[in-house]
């Protein structure tokens, strides 16, 4: 006599096989792609590259999250999610730009939520070098830069980053370069705004 399970059986079963199965892919998954996640914080010396600022970085922080997948025994591809403050202050030449500009020492807060996709790979022993594009999605807008209200930066930005890594066990202290390869000036005139940055974070891998 064939046997015939009730639904709710049925249900309970595909359940856990589903499970098993879901398991058994994420052990597969992370035995041979090397995956970890991660979190991180640091340093942020950023700055607004462009005539209408100083010439000058200003220190904030950084922090987030980041994941680790693993291509091989030496490359990954470490995507990121990090909270970043960049701050400038105007130079007198702004006042050239914006010629109803009063104040020439106005100090720009612009806080990013940056999205990097980095290639990592590793040189030799804990070494590592790192590198790829980076998204940035503007959170506030500082409407205090000019007179009018009108919104002085754009919403997003793109980026390339560079640098290298330590990794020692589950620690990693990261050192890398931001180039901002965008205008992120809103405002109509010939003067463009990049940001850059240089960062230290330390972080820790699950």
């Amino acid at each position: 006599m064939f046997f015939k399970p009730s639904p709710s059986k049925l249900k309970t079963m595909t359940k856990r096989l589903f499970i098993i199965a879901a398991i058994a892919l994420f052990s597969t998954f992370s035995v041979n792609a090397q995956f970890h996640i991660g979190i991180k914080a640091g340093v942020n010396a950023g700055k607004i590259d462009g005539k209408s600022f100083k010439e000058e970085f200003n220190y904030s922080y950084l922090l987030g999250g980041f994941a680790e997948i693993g291509l091989g025994d030496k490359v990954s591809i470490n995507p990121e999610v990090l909270f970043s403050q960049t701050s400038a202050t105007t130079d007198t030449s702004f006042t050239n730009t914006l010629p109803n500009f009063k104040n020439d020492q106005i100090k720009a807060k612009l806080n990013y939520l940056s999205i990097p996709i980095l290639l990592n790979l590793r040189v030799v022993g804990p070494i590592h070098i790192e590198a790829g594009p980076q998204f940035g999605i503007l959170l506030n807008k500082d409407k205090k830069l000019l007179e009018n209200g009108q919104d002085a930066f754009k919403k997003g930005d793109f980026s390339m980053v560079g640098g290298a890594a330590l990794h020692f066990s589950a620690f990693r202290v990261t050192a890398r370069y931001v180039v901002g390869l965008s205008n992120v000036s809103q405002v109509v005139n010939q003067d463009q705004w990049k940001n850059q940055a240089l960062q230290v974070s330390l972080g820790i891998a699950f």
